[in-house]
């Protein structure tokens, strides 16, 4: 793919991101995205064969930057694993407010609704989802080691039932409109790590 055609596709895919958290994958047309992204309408299928392909194109690129992301704050240098484990709790707080999750909600928002929608989009949830998990796998065995942290089960249990809990509590915001169930789950996951 050139440069041009690589930039339209980036664009696009831009614009989805954009968009969906707030409207939903259904109810968006693509001729809505394609005119967000500045993009001519016969242009979609030149880089997407359909509307699943597509979607399954969004969620990669969206766990692509949130897993950078995830990468840069839990691999920061001078902290304990239990702080840089905090600070990307803080950051999942801040980036996932009630009324304008900034691009990063799209698990929330999309993860019921695809899921029985499209089997290529739940694979993609699922392993990004995964991959987070498997970045706090690793940093709270990390916290183990710099002794930082310590847990009562097995580091994969621990970062599988946070995630749970963090995700629960994105749900709940959006429900609720109300930032307290991150007071309560950052509470919750205080304890479990023994902070």
């Amino acid at each position: 793919m050139n440069t041009v055609q690589g930039n339209t596709r980036e664009s696009i895919l831009r614009a989805a991101q954009q968009i969906l958290p707030r409207k939903g994958f259904a109810a968006v047309g693509i001729n809505e995205i394609l005119t967000a992204a500045g993009v001519p309408k016969g242009s979609f299928y030149h880089f997407f064969g359909s509307k699943d392909a597509f979607g399954e194109a969004v969620m990669r690129a969206y766990y692509a930057d949130y897993l950078a992301d995830m990468d840069r704050i839990l691999a920061e240098p001078g902290l304990t694993a239990a702080q840089r484990l905090m600070n990307y709790w803080q950051y999942w707080r801040d980036t996932q407010s009630a009324n304008d999750c900034q691009g990063k909600c799209l698990t929330v928002k999309l993860g019921a609704e695809v899921s029985d929608l499209s089997e290529t989009m739940r694979i993609a949830l699922k392993e990004g989802t995964t991959a987070m998990v498997d970045r706090l796998e690793r940093t709270i065995t990390a916290g183990l080691e710099d002794g930082s942290l310590t847990v009562d089960g097995s580091a994969r249990d621990t970062a599988q039932a946070l995630y749970d809990m963090w995700l629960g509590a994105s749900l709940l915001v959006k429900i609720n409109r109300d930032a307290s169930p991150f007071g309560t789950t950052m509470t919750a996951t205080r304890r479990l790590l023994h902070l």
